[in-house]
């Protein structure tokens, strides 16, 4: 069988293999598996992908939306050109049983481990576990590679985790790489999380990074739910900078109420 599909977000190689697989997941935590493991090297483990997902080596989607990676070779797994819905493969390179980087793809299958390097594979876990547990290494880590964990979390099906993300996103002591990750994939994310992202746009407590990267997820969320959003804040917000983001992006929506409030605005000037 040929490789299918991934999605990478790093890439060093693994290297002489553990397979852990057989375990139980019962047997542990997902962090206490991934404590037994050697201090340093690789831990691979793969999880269920939300159905929406799919990776063909080059690009991403999700949700009809369609991203262009720079990446189309990996160390760790094997590809061709269709694009397939699974499993989420997670790779976390470990230094003294911290986990230093962390790589990510969607489909295709394990290439065999290099010679000169140490990997212990996990097998397949639960989607909900790893979403959490990555969740937890976004909070925990500095922004590198916290800031990597954000997105496969995402990746992982039937895990709600939006709430936990506009969490993420207001907390002032986590790094900020970290939290504008986070409302990137919360604006990525379901509907409901539409309101969390306006909730965030206009609190003030909130640093004026964090808001502006709202704002622009707001846009790229379903013009019924983002539009309505990005007008509020256009017409009523009391920061002008961030009234001039969401005036822009409602430029860029090309939704005809966007016209609606230009007038108004300009009408109103002297």
């Amino acid at each position: 069988m040929k490789a299918k599909s991934f999605l990478a977000l790093g890439g060093i190689a693994a290297a002489s293999i553990i397979v852990a697989g057989k375990l139980s997941a019962q047997s542990g935590t997902l962090e206490s598996r991934i404590a037994a493991a050697a201090a340093d090297g690789d831990v691979r483990m793969s999880f269920a992908a939300r159905p929406d997902v799919c990776q063909d080596g080059r690009s991403y989607s999700s949700h009809g939306s369609h991203t262009v990676w720079s990446s189309s070779s990996s160390d760790d797994v094997e590809w061709d050109e269709d694009c397939e819905h699974g499993p989420v493969r997670l790779v976390l390179r470990l230094r003294d049983h911290v986990p230093v980087a962390l790589r990510a793809y969607v489909g295709g299958r394990w290439r065999a481990p290099k010679a000169d390097g140490h990997v212990t594979d996990l097998g397949t876990v639960p989607a909900s576990d790893a979403a959490a547990y990555l969740v937890r290494l976004a909070r925990q880590l500095p922004a590198t590679p916290g800031s990597d964990a954000v997105f496969p979390a995402t990746l992982a099906d039937s895990a709600k985790i939006w709430p936990t993300l506009a969490a993420l996103a207001r907390d002032s002591t986590i790094p900020s790489r970290t939290r504008t990750q986070a409302v990137f994939w919360l604006g990525q994310a379901a509907g409901d999380a539409t309101g969390s992202l306006d909730s965030l746009a206009t609190d003030r407590r909130v640093d004026e990074e964090v808001r502006e990267q709202a704002v622009f997820a707001l846009s790229q969320r379903p013009h019924d739910e983002g539009v309505a959003a990005l007008i509020r804040i256009a017409k009523t917000n009391d920061d002008p900078e961030l009234r001039k983001k969401a005036l822009f992006w409602l430029g860029q929506s090309g939704d005809p109420r966007a016209i609606d409030v230009f007038t108004e605005i300009l009408t109103k000037q002297p």
